[in-house]
Protein backbone atom coordinates (compact mmCIF):
# COMPACT_ATOMS: atom_id res chain seq x y z
CA UNK A 1 0.00 0.00 0.00
CA UNK A 2 3.10 2.40 0.60
CA UNK A 3 3.48 2.49 -3.00
CA UNK A 4 -0.09 3.37 -4.31
CA UNK A 5 0.34 7.33 -3.96
CA UNK A 6 3.58 6.90 -6.04
CA UNK A 7 2.00 4.86 -8.39
CA UNK A 8 -0.99 7.69 -8.97
CA UNK A 9 1.70 10.13 -9.67
CA UNK A 10 3.44 8.24 -11.86
CA UNK A 11 0.30 8.01 -13.99
CA UNK A 12 0.71 11.45 -13.71
CA UNK A 13 3.35 11.37 -15.47
CA UNK A 14 2.39 9.07 -18.13
CA UNK A 15 0.09 11.48 -19.32
CA UNK A 16 2.12 14.26 -19.30
CA UNK A 17 5.13 12.22 -21.61
CA UNK A 18 1.65 11.06 -23.83
CA UNK A 19 0.63 14.63 -24.28
CA UNK A 20 4.30 15.60 -25.31
CA UNK A 21 3.79 13.12 -27.93
CA UNK A 22 0.62 14.33 -28.79
CA UNK A 23 1.49 18.20 -29.56
CA UNK A 24 4.84 16.52 -31.29
CA UNK A 25 2.32 14.45 -33.59
CA UNK A 26 1.66 16.89 -36.24
CA UNK A 27 1.10 16.11 -40.29
CA UNK A 28 3.34 17.93 -42.52
CA UNK A 29 2.16 19.15 -45.62
CA UNK A 30 3.70 20.81 -48.79
CA UNK A 31 2.98 24.34 -50.17
CA UNK A 32 4.51 26.36 -52.63
CA UNK A 33 5.16 30.21 -51.94
CA UNK A 34 7.14 32.18 -55.03
CA UNK A 35 7.98 28.90 -56.85
CA UNK A 36 9.68 27.00 -54.14
CA UNK A 37 8.34 23.98 -51.92
CA UNK A 38 8.60 23.99 -48.23
CA UNK A 39 7.38 21.27 -45.35
CA UNK A 40 5.36 23.01 -43.22
CA UNK A 41 4.41 21.13 -39.97
CA UNK A 42 0.34 21.34 -39.48
CA UNK A 43 -0.17 24.48 -36.93
CA UNK A 44 -3.73 22.83 -35.66
CA UNK A 45 -3.76 22.86 -31.65
CA UNK A 46 -3.20 20.03 -29.95
CA UNK A 47 -6.53 19.05 -28.54
CA UNK A 48 -5.69 15.32 -26.88
CA UNK A 49 -2.72 16.89 -24.58
CA UNK A 50 -5.19 19.32 -23.07
CA UNK A 51 -7.23 16.58 -22.08
CA UNK A 52 -4.72 14.73 -21.13
CA UNK A 53 -3.18 17.70 -18.80
CA UNK A 54 -6.87 17.55 -17.30
CA UNK A 55 -6.60 13.88 -16.22
CA UNK A 56 -3.22 14.09 -14.69
CA UNK A 57 -4.53 16.97 -12.72
CA UNK A 58 -6.53 14.61 -11.60
CA UNK A 59 -4.35 12.12 -10.89
CA UNK A 60 -1.98 14.96 -9.07
CA UNK A 61 -4.94 15.77 -6.24
CA UNK A 62 -5.67 11.90 -5.83
CA UNK A 63 -1.79 10.85 -5.47
CA UNK A 64 -1.86 13.38 -2.08
CA UNK A 65 -4.74 12.60 -0.94
CA UNK A 66 -4.26 8.84 -1.13
CA UNK A 67 -0.67 9.36 1.15
CA UNK A 68 -2.66 11.12 3.67
CA UNK A 69 -5.37 8.75 4.10
CA UNK A 70 -3.06 5.78 3.71
CA UNK A 71 -0.75 8.20 6.26
CA UNK A 72 2.43 6.70 4.17
CA UNK A 73 3.65 10.71 3.04
CA UNK A 74 6.90 10.47 2.50
CA UNK A 75 10.51 12.61 1.35
CA UNK A 76 10.42 10.16 -1.49
CA UNK A 77 6.71 10.56 -2.72
CA UNK A 78 7.55 14.61 -2.39
CA UNK A 79 10.26 14.49 -4.72
CA UNK A 80 8.49 12.21 -7.44
CA UNK A 81 5.57 14.40 -7.57
CA UNK A 82 7.73 17.33 -7.82
CA UNK A 83 9.78 15.81 -10.51
CA UNK A 84 5.86 14.38 -12.42
CA UNK A 85 4.73 17.98 -11.99
CA UNK A 86 7.85 19.63 -13.67
CA UNK A 87 6.78 17.32 -17.04
CA UNK A 88 3.25 17.70 -16.95
CA UNK A 89 2.73 21.21 -15.60
CA UNK A 90 6.14 22.69 -16.76
CA UNK A 91 7.12 21.35 -20.05
CA UNK A 92 3.42 20.46 -21.59
CA UNK A 93 2.20 23.88 -21.27
CA UNK A 94 5.79 25.37 -22.78
CA UNK A 95 4.88 22.84 -25.71
CA UNK A 96 1.58 24.36 -26.09
CA UNK A 97 2.39 27.94 -25.87
CA UNK A 98 5.04 26.75 -28.72
CA UNK A 99 2.94 25.57 -31.05
CA UNK A 100 0.08 28.06 -30.33
CA UNK A 101 2.78 30.88 -31.30
CA UNK A 102 3.52 28.71 -34.23
CA UNK A 103 -0.15 28.44 -35.17
CA UNK A 104 -0.51 32.36 -34.78
CA UNK A 105 2.72 33.36 -36.71
CA UNK A 106 1.30 31.45 -40.07
CA UNK A 107 -1.40 33.84 -39.46
CA UNK A 108 1.59 36.80 -40.66
CA UNK A 109 2.52 37.24 -44.47
CA UNK A 110 6.33 36.37 -43.77
CA UNK A 111 5.35 33.08 -41.78
CA UNK A 112 8.12 31.96 -44.01
CA UNK A 113 10.64 34.39 -42.13
CA UNK A 114 9.75 33.28 -38.95
CA UNK A 115 12.87 32.15 -36.57
CA UNK A 116 12.97 29.89 -33.45
CA UNK A 117 13.50 33.09 -31.73
CA UNK A 118 10.76 34.39 -32.04
CA UNK A 119 8.93 31.18 -30.72
CA UNK A 120 10.94 30.51 -27.66
CA UNK A 121 9.44 32.51 -25.01
CA UNK A 122 7.22 29.75 -24.56
CA UNK A 123 9.75 27.65 -23.18
CA UNK A 124 10.22 30.47 -20.29
CA UNK A 125 6.94 28.61 -18.92
CA UNK A 126 9.01 25.48 -18.21
CA UNK A 127 12.04 27.20 -16.80
CA UNK A 128 9.41 29.34 -14.41
CA UNK A 129 7.87 26.17 -13.01
CA UNK A 130 11.02 24.15 -12.61
CA UNK A 131 12.20 27.41 -10.29
CA UNK A 132 8.71 27.43 -9.01
CA UNK A 133 8.46 23.85 -8.16
CA UNK A 134 11.93 23.83 -6.53
CA UNK A 135 11.33 26.78 -4.07
CA UNK A 136 8.06 25.14 -3.18
CA UNK A 137 10.03 21.70 -1.77
CA UNK A 138 12.36 23.95 0.29
CA UNK A 139 9.55 26.31 1.60
CA UNK A 140 7.89 25.58 4.61
CA UNK A 141 5.45 28.65 4.38
CA UNK A 142 4.12 26.47 1.36
CA UNK A 143 2.92 23.45 3.83
CA UNK A 144 -0.91 24.26 3.63
CA UNK A 145 -1.16 27.49 0.72
CA UNK A 146 1.01 28.17 -1.67
CA UNK A 147 3.47 31.25 -2.40
CA UNK A 148 3.11 31.86 -6.17
CA UNK A 149 0.43 30.53 -8.56
CA UNK A 150 0.59 26.74 -8.62
CA UNK A 151 2.38 24.56 -11.57
CA UNK A 152 -1.25 22.76 -11.91
CA UNK A 153 -3.05 25.80 -12.33
CA UNK A 154 -0.82 27.33 -15.24
CA UNK A 155 -1.26 24.41 -17.06
CA UNK A 156 -5.55 23.99 -16.81
CA UNK A 157 -5.36 27.42 -18.25
CA UNK A 158 -3.02 26.56 -20.94
CA UNK A 159 -4.82 23.30 -21.47
CA UNK A 160 -8.10 25.48 -22.31
CA UNK A 161 -6.57 27.84 -24.82
CA UNK A 162 -6.20 25.09 -27.48
CA UNK A 163 -10.02 23.99 -26.95
CA UNK A 164 -11.13 27.56 -27.14
CA UNK A 165 -9.74 28.43 -30.38
CA UNK A 166 -11.69 24.92 -31.58
CA UNK A 167 -15.13 25.89 -30.22
CA UNK A 168 -14.34 29.55 -30.16
CA UNK A 169 -17.04 30.20 -27.41
CA UNK A 170 -17.78 34.02 -27.38
CA UNK A 171 -15.57 34.76 -30.61
CA UNK A 172 -12.79 34.18 -28.03
CA UNK A 173 -10.38 31.79 -30.56
CA UNK A 174 -8.57 35.13 -32.45
CA UNK A 175 -7.45 36.28 -29.45
CA UNK A 176 -5.51 32.76 -28.69
CA UNK A 177 -4.21 33.54 -32.41
CA UNK A 178 -2.54 36.72 -31.79
CA UNK A 179 1.12 36.79 -31.03
CA UNK A 180 0.87 39.63 -28.64
CA UNK A 181 -1.57 38.74 -26.52
CA UNK A 182 0.72 34.77 -26.21
CA UNK A 183 3.67 37.00 -25.54
CA UNK A 184 1.75 38.58 -22.90
CA UNK A 185 0.22 35.50 -21.46
CA UNK A 186 3.63 33.54 -21.61
CA UNK A 187 4.92 36.96 -19.18
CA UNK A 188 2.54 36.96 -16.31
CA UNK A 189 2.31 33.77 -15.82
CA UNK A 190 5.87 33.60 -15.55
CA UNK A 191 5.47 36.25 -13.04
CA UNK A 192 2.82 34.50 -11.29
CA UNK A 193 4.70 31.62 -10.76
CA UNK A 194 7.14 32.96 -8.93
CA UNK A 195 5.56 36.02 -7.49
CA UNK A 196 5.72 36.12 -3.57
CA UNK A 197 1.75 36.45 -3.95
CA UNK A 198 0.33 34.38 -1.18
CA UNK A 199 -1.99 32.14 -2.84
CA UNK A 200 -5.11 29.97 -1.94
CA UNK A 201 -4.93 26.25 -1.79
CA UNK A 202 -8.19 23.97 -3.13
CA UNK A 203 -7.49 21.93 -0.42
CA UNK A 204 -10.13 21.50 2.83
CA UNK A 205 -8.62 21.29 6.13
CA UNK A 206 -12.18 21.57 7.82
CA UNK A 207 -15.86 21.63 7.11
CA UNK A 208 -15.62 25.58 8.08
CA UNK A 209 -17.59 27.96 6.26
CA UNK A 210 -16.03 30.18 7.70
CA UNK A 211 -12.64 29.28 6.73
CA UNK A 212 -13.25 28.18 2.85
CA UNK A 213 -15.65 30.25 1.47
CA UNK A 214 -13.17 31.41 -1.19
CA UNK A 215 -13.05 27.40 -1.96
CA UNK A 216 -16.52 27.53 -1.70
CA UNK A 217 -17.16 30.92 -3.99
CA UNK A 218 -14.68 29.35 -7.03
CA UNK A 219 -16.25 25.90 -6.78
CA UNK A 220 -19.86 27.52 -7.47
CA UNK A 221 -18.45 29.70 -9.96
CA UNK A 222 -17.04 26.36 -12.20
CA UNK A 223 -20.07 24.93 -12.00
CA UNK A 224 -22.22 28.10 -12.91
CA UNK A 225 -19.66 28.57 -15.44
CA UNK A 226 -19.25 25.57 -17.41
CA UNK A 227 -22.90 25.31 -18.72
CA UNK A 228 -22.64 28.93 -19.72
CA UNK A 229 -19.34 29.43 -20.79
CA UNK A 230 -18.09 26.10 -21.96
CA UNK A 231 -14.15 26.24 -21.90
CA UNK A 232 -14.06 29.51 -21.58
CA UNK A 233 -14.89 29.10 -18.04
CA UNK A 234 -10.95 28.11 -17.03
CA UNK A 235 -9.72 31.73 -17.56
CA UNK A 236 -12.47 33.16 -15.86
CA UNK A 237 -11.39 30.87 -12.68
CA UNK A 238 -8.12 31.35 -13.12
CA UNK A 239 -8.07 35.26 -12.84
CA UNK A 240 -10.91 34.90 -9.89
CA UNK A 241 -8.73 32.84 -8.44
CA UNK A 242 -6.30 35.62 -8.63
CA UNK A 243 -7.82 38.14 -7.73
CA UNK A 244 -9.05 36.50 -4.42
CA UNK A 245 -5.71 35.47 -3.31
CA UNK A 246 -4.62 39.11 -3.74
CA UNK A 247 -8.01 40.45 -2.21
CA UNK A 248 -8.32 38.03 0.68
CA UNK A 249 -4.91 36.68 0.83
CA UNK A 250 -4.49 33.29 3.28
CA UNK A 251 -2.98 32.56 5.99
CA UNK A 252 0.77 31.97 5.52
CA UNK A 253 3.24 30.01 8.43
CA UNK A 254 6.48 31.92 9.07
CA UNK A 255 10.12 30.68 8.17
Amino acid sequence: MRQVPNIITLCNLFCGALAIICILHAPEYHAEFNGTDYTVVSPEPVYWASALVVLAGIFDFFDGLAARLLRVQSPMGKELDSLADMVTFGVVPGMMLYRLLRSAYFQQPDVFDVSIVNLAPALLVPCFAAYRLAKFNLDIRQSENFIGVPTPAVALLVASFPLIVLFNPFNLAHWFQNIWVLYVIIAVLCYLMVAEIPMISLKFKNKSLADNWTRFLLIILTLVGIPLLKFATVPLIFICYVILSIVVPPKMQTN
